[in-house]
């Protein structure tokens, strides 16, 4: 059976170490090129960092479980690691790695009082507890390597008083590069996108098949679960398709099947407020006006 290593890392110095690497030249960023990484323990290693990482690997002769999904390397795939979140690598061999990319670390103190702290914590990718990989074409992975390497060569450097702005501009550059990837990649990947579009909505319908009031409403933590998805993700990947967030959707279709309620049941709007799910009867009438521009009672008298 194989063994699981716990690796929590504070400092960006208590990495490169971990990893063989020499001392980093700055400690609150570091650009380390992935063909000098040494090898990983055998079995799975658990990892958390105190710190921001982005990679950009390919390769990879180990597994990578990113919150549920497991990926291979065949390609260029990015990953973006908030401070805090797991991942975890497989190893079934100590043999050497061959992989080739980039990985960025850098420390929210590098990012201390600056716009870009700010910044930061709103990509949401980095968000993405469960979700898809970024996979780059080789445009987008030269271009991911450039700016890493800008970042490594200014860092190398006399410091001066110009040094953290450069690098902070080039960091922000990079964000924004991913942020178009990411966007491209929503819809580029049209044909899986939108059977889970087809999957949203044959989930909701089962949903409301049969009157369970305990149920309660349909969240979109329930959405993004089933779908092994982060719920950042999904909103993400349904805004760029539809313009309509996860919530937005499950709105649509409360509406959808209160207004059939409405006009084939005699049903009162309670009865039909508590078979939808909704605790009270009032928050039901205030989304179904907000939404129709009637209350329920004046949507039915329109069928009579």
């Amino acid at each position: 059976m194989a063994t699981t290593h716990f690796h929590k890392f504070k400092t960006i110095s208590e990495f490169h170490k971990f990893r063989g690497l020499p001392k980093p030249e700055h400690p609150l960023i570091s650009v380390i090129n992935l063909a000098d990484v040494h090898n990983m323990p055998e079995g799975k290693n658990n990892i958390v960092f105190d710190f921001y990482s982005i990679a950009l690997k390919r390769n990879f002769n180990a597994k990578i479980r990113y919150g549920q999904q497991e990926y291979d390397f065949d390609e260029g795939i990015m990953f973006f690691i908030s401070p805090g979140q797991i991942f975890r690598i497989e190893v079934e061999k100590a043999n050497p790695l061959n992989h080739s990319g980039w990985m960025l670390l850098v420390h929210p103190d590098f990012l201390w009082n600056t716009p870009l702290a700010k910044i930061i914590k709103q990509c949401e990718f980095f968000d993405y507890s469960v979700h898809e990989a970024l996979f780059l074409s080789d445009k987008e992975e030269n271009t991911v390597a450039t700016i890493m390497q800008n970042i490594q060569q200014e860092y190398h450097s006399n410091i001066d008083k110009f040094s953290q702005n450069v690098i902070l501009a080039q960091l922000e550059l990079l964000l924004t590069y991913s942020d178009r990837f990411y966007h491209r990649q929503f819809l580029t990947r049209k044909i899986a996108n939108h059977t889970i579009l087809d999957r949203i909505e044959s989930m909701l319908e089962k949903y409301f098949e049969n009157d369970q009031p305990t149920k309660g409403l349909p969240t979109v933590q329930y959405i993004a679960q089933t779908l092994n998805m982060s719920p950042n993700y999904l909103s993400g990947l349904l805004k760029v398709l539809t313009g309509q967030s996860t919530q937005q959707h499950i709105h649509d279709k409360l509406i959808e099947k209160a207004k059939e309620k409405l006009s084939i049941t005699n049903l009162s709007v309670s009865e039909i407020a508590y078979e939808l799910g909704f605790e009270h009867p009032q928050s039901f009438s205030k989304l179904f006006k907000t939404k129709t521009n009637l209350s329920p009672l004046a949507f039915r008298a329109s069928f009579n």
